[in-house]
């Protein structure tokens, strides 16, 4: 089979796994590293931010916990669809 030399090659879409994106907001949620992971750098950064008051921390932590969850109950190709290729950075 011969290739069309005018047509680019797409790259492969990067996959990233849901279970490691689920720990890393469980276990890091309020510092946003799920966000880093998954190619959200202004969410990471906002989440960073928000987490520098008590109170931001709190409120960070508790959706770094919702986002894990949410993470798990989806199926591999949802997350993938979601968060990943649609770039949804909250839940």
């Amino acid at each position: 089979m011969q290739q069309n030399p005018t047509t680019p090659e797409q790259p492969a879409p990067k996959r990233k796994d849901r279970m490691t994106a689920a720990l890393l907001a469980f276990i890091l949620g309020s510092f946003g590293v799920h966000q880093f992971y998954l190619g959200n750098t202004g969410s990471g950064i906002a989440r960073i931010v928000i987490t520098m008051t008590l109170i931001g921390w709190i409120v960070a932590e508790t959706f770094g916990v919702i986002e894990s969850i949410t993470y798990i109950t989806k199926t591999d190709e949802e997350f993938q669809r979601i968060y990943v290729d649609g770039k949804k950075s909250w839940f």
